[in-house]
C-alpha cells in the first residue's frame, strides 16, 4: 500500500472530509485555505480563499455543491464547491470549531469556542437553497457545557445533536428545543478532553476519541457505551470503515511534547482496531508528527490522514486488507 503524499498546506492539518460520492477530498488546516483534491490520485483541484484564521472544520453537502467551513477568524463560510466562490459568511463573537450539515442539508450545526467572557455554544442555522436568501439568525442556540465543544453532529433523523469536548462528557440534545436529553456517565465515559467524534454511515452509532488514550463506541439514540479501544497515546482523530468492522485511531503527543520522544522517521501511525473484538489489527505509519485528522472514503477502499507535519497521506488499500483474519 503506497500512500500518495499530498502537499498543499503550509501548516498542520485540522480536518478531512470526503464528499458522498467519494471522488473529492476536502482538507482544512491552520493556513487559512481549505483545499479540495481528487480522491483517487491526490491531485489538487483548488482552494477556497477568504478566511483569515486557522480553519478548524468543514462539511460538504450531499450533492457536493456547497462547502461549509468554520474558522478561528470567528466566521463560518458557505462556498460554491465548483467555482470556489464565497456564497455567505456567518459572523460570530468567538472562533468556530465544528460544523455539520443535517441530513437534507437544510440545517447546519455550528459550535463556537469560549472567548473572553463568552461561554462555548452550539448554534443551529437554517441553510437556504438559494444563497441570496441566506440569513444569519440562529434557529437554536444551546449553551451549558464548560470549556470548548470540540465537535457537534446530528443524531438520527436530525432529531438530536450529539456534542463532546473539553469536559469529557458526551451529550445528546433535542434539536428542536435545545433540551439536554442524555449525558455520558462519568464512570464509564472519557476521563479527558474528547478531541473527535465520528458517526457510522447509518448513524446508529458513533465513536469518540480522547486525550485519555482511548476511543469509545456509543449508541446514537441511547448513549449506551458499546466498546472501548485502548491505545498508548492521546487520540486526536477517529473514524470508522463504512465497509468492514474497523475503527481507525490517529494521534500522538501534543506538538509541544514531541521533542521529548525519539523522532524516528514517520513514527506516528494510524492504528486499525477490530470494531467488535476491540483488538488492534494493524497500523499505517508515515507521518512526521501527530495525526490530527482521519477520514474514510465512503466506498471503504481508501482512507486519508492529515498530520501536524502539513501533509495529507492518501492510502488505497491492497486487496489483502479486505480479508484480514484476526
Amino acid at each position: 500500500m503506497r500512500p500518495i503524499l499530498m502537499k498543499g498546506h503550509e501548516r498542520p492539518l485540522t480536518f478531512l472530509k470526503y464528499n458522498r460520492d467519494g471522488d473529492l477530498l476536502f482538507s482544512c488546516a491552520k493556513d487559512h485555505t481549505p483545499t479540495v483534491w481528487f480522491a483517487d490520485n491526490g491531485e489538487r483541484l483548488g482552494t477556497y480563499r477568504g478566511h483569515n484564521g486557522a480553519v478548524w472544520t468543514c462539511d460538504v453537502s450531499r450533492d457536493s455543491m456547497r462547502l461549509i467551513t468554520g474558522s478561528a477568524d470567528q466566521t463560518v463560510k458557505l462556498w460554491n464547491v465548483e467555482t470556489g466562490a464565497q456564497l455567505y459568511s456567518f459572523n460570530f463573537d468567538s472562533p468556530a470549531r465544528s460544523v455539520d450539515f443535517s441530513v437534507g442539508d437544510k440545517l447546519a450545526v455550528i459550535t463556537t469556542d469560549p472567548f473572553m467572557e463568552l461561554t462555548s455554544a452550539i448554534h443551529v442555522k437554517r441553510i437556504a437553497r438559494d444563497p441570496s436568501q441566506q440569513t444569519a439568525e440562529s434557529a437554536l442556540v444551546i449553551k451549558g457545557p464548560q470549556g470548548r465543544i470540540n465537535r457537534a453532529i446530528w443524531g438520527p433523523l436530525n432529531r438530536t445533536i450529539i456534542s463532546a469536548g473539553e469536559d469529557a462528557i458526551v451529550r445528546i440534545w433535542d434539536s428542536e428545543t435545545g433540551k439536554l436529553l442524555k449525558e455520558s456517565d462519568k464512570e464509564t465515559g472519557h476521563k479527558k478532553t474528547v478531541t473527535s467524534l465520528s458517526k457510522a454511515v447509518d448513524g446508529s452509532h458513533f465513536v469518540t476519541g480522547s486525550l485519555d488514550k482511548s476511543a469509545k463506541l456509543w449508541d446514537s439514540r441511547t448513549l449506551t457505551l458499546i466498546k472501548t479501544y485502548l491505545t498508548e497515546r492521546p487520540v486526536n482523530a477517529v473514524t470508522m470503515s463504512p465497509l468492514l468492522d474497523h475503527v481507525v485511531l490517529g494521534g500522538g503527543q501534543d506538538a509541544s511534547h514531541v521533542t521529548t520522544t525519539d523522532h524516528r522517521a514517520g513514527k506516528f501511525e494510524a492504528k486499525f482496531y477490530d470494531k467488535i473484538l476491540q483488538e488492534e489489527i494493524g497500523g499505517v505509519k508515515g507521518h512526521f508528527g501527530p495525526i490530527n485528522a482521519l477520514a474514510f472514503n465512503p466506498d471503504g477502499k481508501s482512507f486519508s490522514s492529515g498530520g501536524e507535519d502539513g501533509y495529507v497521506r492518501l492510502h488505497h488499500f491492497d486487496p489483502d486488507y479486505f480479508n484480514v483474519k484476526i
